[in-house]
């Protein structure tokens, strides 16, 4: 059993932000960012790609309640929101999950990468992924 569904059945103690009956949202222990957020549906999915479309539905729709909830109810003036689909996209429990990062103004917290620019053939990349 992964550690999200220990947290949902009570097994591992959480600090709760928000459940309904397919969403839990609780506080991430990282201590990073006041206020990081884990959204998870209680149904386990390994990730963004094997989670039903119902229960995306579920989880987007509690991360924007959370996240409207932060930025009406709380101070925050944003939100980040992140979520790594696979061990090469450094997903590190392999139970879907959204994070909410709550921002304010001059935190000076950096959540997008700065990359370096790659010389692409953007014509050629897209008729190679587009769908038809």
């Amino acid at each position: 059993m992964c550690i999200f569904c220990d947290i949902i059945e009570g097994k591992i103690p959480s600090y709760k932000i928000y459940e309904d009956e397919k969403t839990y949202a609780f506080l991430d222990i990282s201590c990073d960012v006041i206020g990081h957020t884990l959204v998870i549906p209680k149904k386990h999915f390994d990730c963004l790609i094997d989670i039903s479309a119902e229960d995306l539905c579920s989880v987007m729709n509690t991360v924007q309640k959370i996240s409207r909830h932060y930025t009406n109810d709380c101070g925050f003036d944003g939100v980040n929101l992140v979520n790594c689909c696979g061990e090469e996209a450094e997903q590190s429990v392999f139970h879907m999950h959204m994070h909410i990062l709550p921002r304010k103004s001059g935190d000076n917290i950096k959540v997008y990468p700065t990359l370096a620019k790659l010389d692409l053939n953007l014509e050629s990349i897209c008729n190679e992924l587009k769908m038809d």
